[in-house]
């Protein structure tokens, strides 16, 4: 009689946020201040109790799951001090919108055969763009990062072999310059996402172009913004975990200065990944 084969345990993939893999996705995400963090989504109701993460080190919770795939809405359900809380994930790869829920990502994309290497320093020639307007084909919609590819061969006989892509991160409604970002790690849905921008990259690299990002650093939202008191720990007011809680939280566009990994805030010693 043949022995069935053991089923072996779920191995942790290494990161933050959704990490798909062949068998399921791990999850993990900081939450210092939490008792308990679960996962919860479409998959379980949103039932809090059915997916549980296990407390890591220094804040840290996390736990695989085989029966939750790519493409998969999700967010986090966190047991605070203030009370529970449901939250999108700091690390989101891509969102439904972004007051919306967080996606597990497709990291899946065929690049071909691009082997793209970007001119030097001292010979680019930057076209800075803001793909809501640049080739929108619907006046009462914005443009997308499939639009751009309609105009890079036009771009290149101009010369250009560089375009600089206003901030394209997550922002509250579908028309920004980009620097409102609520989301710092999931493209523009309403710019046509993560597949999209890859596609874009490509083409790109395709007619001799490079793609340079404009990221915001020094100020979040201050709209749809989850990562404020995050886990419910904050202190003078201020945006907790991921955010300075004294008078260096203070910017000329809102008071959202985000924390760096020199400079950890919240109430443990832990560093803010």
């Amino acid at each position: 009689m043949l022995e069935s084969a053991p089923i072996s345990a779920p191995v942790l993939q290494t990161g933050m946020g959704a990490l798909p893999h062949t068998n399921g996705t791990t999850f993990r995400v900081w939450a210092p201040a939490a008792t308990a963090v679960s996962v919860v989504g479409p998959f379980n109701d949103w039932d809090h109790t059915t997916h549980p993460l296990a407390a890591e080190t220094d804040g840290y919770w996390a736990a695989d799951f085989p029966n939750v795939e790519v493409g998969t809405e999700y967010k986090f359900w966190l047991d605070t001090p203030t009370g529970e809380l449901t939250r999108n994930d700091p690390y989101a790869r891509e969102v439904t919108h972004s007051a919306g829920n967080s996606i597990v990502p497709d990291h899946s994309f065929d690049w071909e055969d691009d082997h793209f290497e970007m001119p030097a320093w001292n010979e680019l020639v930057i076209y800075e763009l803001h793909v809501g307007t640049f080739n929108a084909p619907d006046p009462e919609q914005p443009g997308t990062f499939l639009d751009v590819i309609e105009k890079l061969g036009y771009l290149r006989d101009l010369g250009i072999n560089a375009i600089e892509i206003m901030p394209p991160t997550e922002f509250p409604g579908g028309r920004s310059w980009g620097y409102n970002p609520s989301h710092p790690f999931a493209l523009e849905t309403d710019y046509g996402g993560p597949q999209a921008f890859k596609e874009l990259v490509k083409q790109a690299h395709r007619h001799g172009i490079a793609i340079i990002l404009d990221v915001v650093y020094n100020h979040f939202g201050p709209g749809d913004l989850d990562l404020w008191q995050f886990d419910g720990w904050q202190e003078n007011d201020g945006g907790g975990i991921y955010f300075y809680n004294d008078w260096r939280a203070e910017t000329p566009w809102a008071t959202t200065a985000p924390t760096t990994a020199a400079t950890p805030c919240g109430p443990t010693s832990a560093i803010t990944p």
